[in-house]
C-alpha cells in the first residue's frame, strides 16, 4: 500500500502527506501496521522509530 492508496483509502486522495504524516504519528505502529505504508516509487519513507526498524518489521512479515 503506498501513501497515495492510502490517502485514496481514507477518500482523501490529493491528501498523501497527510496520510503519511498520520502514519507517522501512529501510537499504535506495532499494532496498526503503518510500517507497510510505503511511497509510490515503493521507497520506504519515514517511520516513527526509524528506517532500520521498518525494515525489520518488513523483513519478518516476509520471512513468515
Amino acid at each position: 500500500l503506498s501513501y497515495a492508496e492510502f490517502a485514496a483509502a481514507l477518500g482523501q486522495p490529493r491528501a498523501v502527506r497527510a496520510a503519511a504524516s498520520i502514519c507517522a504519528r501512529n501510537a499504535l505502529a506495532l499494532f496498526v501496521p503503518c510500517h507497510r505504508v510505503l511511497r509510490s516509487d515503493g521507497s520506504l519513507g519515514g517511520f516513527a522509530w526509524g528506517l532500520e526498524v521498518k525494515r525489520s518489521l518488513l523483513a519478518r512479515e516476509a520471512s513468515a
